[in-house]
């Protein structure tokens, strides 16, 4: 009886298992192992076989930088550091329906006024494509299209373009390589397909975007190699229900990652919002309690964003804590020194926490506005006015340093804020280069000294 030829290989991770399980064994996910063929001849190493000498360079080079397209939608060449850059790899996920294809239509179009763009969808038909364009008012712009999912006949079309400048493959899920005997969308065929067309476009030298599809836990989905392989990767968040949309780097090779640009779903497509500080307020109440203004930074761009909170009696024996646009963990941990350091009684109370205008903040400094809001909430007094609030709280309940204080400062003055609670600089000389503006500064310490600057408020 003859071997069968196959294996099974985790769509998570890449692993393979000899035969099928229910749990991958490497990172430990359910009911993903697919069935695949096993190449005909494995590699057998080295060998006795020279291999060929490559060149080496000095790191002080003479070579010109390597050229950037601007799309001309700002928020858009802010992401990705400045404009697209020849020969680069992009790749944008995205929960279905977010509104990635429209704005890499968007792209395309803004780039075909003075470049050759190619858009190449693998689902969708040519008329499917030019109707999103007529309702974008794009049906003028010169875009060449194509419907395919073949890599082989897709490289052999772009080998033939010497102008090419930027090329959007919608979506990589959907090609395939007929060299391999599995479905598309499974790890080798999405690797592959990858490899090959991140190598065609650093050799022709024409930018890449590559739109992924994401698992339910809003990761991307494939191999992890896939977001290896590319320069950038860039992720669109938001709330389907909501029209404002982010757009977010988490790895740049060109440019500063965790930047990100706003923009705002409308008729005509997604328009660019500039001043995303303003939106993130503009629904702020200064005589709600609960409610505090966090001076964030996102990648470069500093944002003023509003912390609402609400603690209520819970009935149940484990109180719930619902949490929306920060980390629970961090809140849970942040319940715990306010209990334990200020005395404030939260374990048997439900608490509520949102990041108002469906933004995702990450970064520690959060921590003091976090604590104010829910402080504000517990005592039903409203916090100061016209201030904002920044700094990372340690576990004995120290106030600690975050950085960009100026930038976070300018930010505010700039949007009308009168106050600024921040932590306490013991060094004289980092102290004078903080900030030279308008606004009152309240350094602090600790907690302690917090809760009782709070209690004062009127």
């Amino acid at each position: 009886m003859t071997k069968k030829n196959t294996h099974f290989v985790c769509q998570m991770c890449g692993a393979s298992h000899p035969k099928w399980t229910g749990k991958c064994d490497s990172c430990n996910s359910w009911n993903s192992l697919l069935e695949e063929r096993l190449p005909e001849s494995l590699p057998k190493g080295l060998g006795t076989k020279k291999g060929n000498q490559i060149s080496l360079f000095q790191l002080d080079g003479l070579e010109k930088q390597p050229y950037r397209w601007l799309s001309e939608i700002s928020e858009f060449d802010r992401v990705t550091g400045g404009g697209l850059v020849s020969g680069s790899a992009i790749l944008v996920g995205g929960d279905p329906g977010i509104g990635k294809s429209t704005l890499l239509l968007q792209v395309a179009a803004k780039m075909s006024e003075k470049n050759e763009c190619v858009y190449i969808s693998g689902e969708e038909a040519i008329d499917q494509i030019r109707l999103r364009a007529k309702r974008l008012r794009l049906s003028n712009a010169k875009i060449e299209l194509a419907a395919a999912t073949s890599v082989r006949d897709i490289c052999r079309t772009l080998e033939e373009k010497n102008t090419l400048r930027l090329v959007i493959i919608d979506s990589i899920q959907c090609m395939y390589v007929d060299s391999l005997d599995s479905t598309p969308g499974t790890v080798s065929q999405v690797r592959t397909s990858a490899q090959e067309m991140v190598r065609l476009a650093k050799r022709k030298g024409f930018a890449i975007i590559l739109v992924g599809h994401v698992t339910k836990d809003g990761s991307i989905a494939g191999p992890r190699v896939l977001e290896h392989l590319v320069d950038t990767v860039l992720y669109f968040e938001g709330d389907r229900s909501n029209q404002y949309r982010i757009l977010r780097s988490v790895k740049n090779r060109f440019g500063p990652a965790d930047e990100i640009g706003v923009f705002e779903m409308t008729e005509g497509g997604l328009g660019q919002v500039t001043n995303p500080s303003a939106l993130f307020l503009n629904e702020y109440d200064e005589q709600i309690s609960g409610a505090s203004v966090f001076a964030g930074i996102e990648g470069t761009r500093p944002v003023l964003v509003e912390i609402q909170s609400l603690i209520a009696p819970s009935s149940q024996g484990a109180p719930r804590r619902a949490v929306i646009g920060w980390e629970s963990s961090r809140l849970a941990m942040l319940l715990a020194v306010l209990e334990t350091r200020c005395g404030l009684g939260l374990a048997s109370s439900e608490v509520y926490l949102n990041i108002v205008g469906g933004l995702k903040i990450s970064e520690p400094a959060a921590d003091l506005a976090v604590a104010a809001s829910l402080i504000s909430s517990i005592t039903e007094k409203p916090a100061f006015s016209k201030t904002v609030i920044f700094g990372e709280i340690g576990l004995s309940g120290e106030i600690r340093t975050v950085s960009q204080i100026s930038a976070r400062l300018k930010e505010a003055e700039k949007l009308g804020f009168t106050r600024a609670i921040i932590p306490f600089e013991k060094k004289p000389e980092k102290k004078k280069s903080r900030y030279s503006g308008k606004i009152e500064i309240n350094e602090i310490k600790d907690l302690k000294s917090f809760l009782s600057l709070l209690t004062e408020v009127p």
